[in-house]
């Protein structure tokens, strides 16, 4: 078994981003199964293409894109992405659509295929605050969820995908008052319970 595992590069001013951080962190081989990382650019228009070109090459068995939510307590697996870009800052290229459409003709969103209740519930039981989440909001994150979901229903729709939201980690949330982290240890472990539950 095979599982692609994405983080972005940093973004907002931040100097990490704990989607990758956790990625490179992750062992070679989780219950079995093969990982493969894979660092994808803050843009609308550059995070596709390099995640659906690891796709075709690597036909994984699953498909695991994490991103950051600065603010948020816990880890957040995401339910559905919207067909709708809307930002409330640029993007890495300066990029900042509002009432956007991901896809003219697309359907107006998409269910995470992967089991995203039961990975809730591994990562709580691992000791590490998680909740299911209904929203992946309308930036970067749901562009790329939304993108992956279309790409696999058409065209390898026995390949598993969604995405899971991180905080922030200590060292971003330093300066930051009153703002909600968790050690990169207890983010690491959380996604490692993640991909446990999909290999299982």
């Amino acid at each position: 078994m095979r599982i692609l595992v994405t983080g972005f590069e940093p973004f907002g001013g931040e100097t990490i981003n704990p989607s990758w951080e956790a990625a490179c962190a992750l062992p070679d081989h989780i219950g079995g199964a093969e990982i493969v990382r894979l660092r994808v650019p803050v843009t609308f228009s550059g995070c596709l293409p390099p995640v659906l070109d690891a796709i075709r090459e690597l036909r994984p068995d699953a498909v695991l894109c994490l991103g950051q939510a600065g603010g948020r307590p816990r880890l957040t697996p995401e339910r559905v992405a919207i067909n709708l870009d809307d930002a409330r800052i640029p993007d890495n290229a300066g990029y900042q659509p509002v009432d956007c459409p991901i896809s003219a003709d697309g359907p107006a969103a998409y269910f995470a295929t992967l089991p995203v209740r039961r990975m809730t519930e591994a990562i709580n039981i691992a000791g590490i605050p998680a909740s299911l989440s209904n929203t992946a909001g309308t930036y970067v994150c749901n562009h790329l969820m939304y993108g992956v979901l279309d790409y696999c229903s058409g065209n390898c729709p026995g390949i598993r995908a969604g995405f899971m939201h991180l905080p922030y980690s200590r060292e971003q949330a330093a300066g930051k008052q009153n703002t909600p982290s968790l050690s990169k240890e207890d983010i690491l472990r959380g996604v490692i319970a993640a991909i446990e539950t999909i290999v299982n």
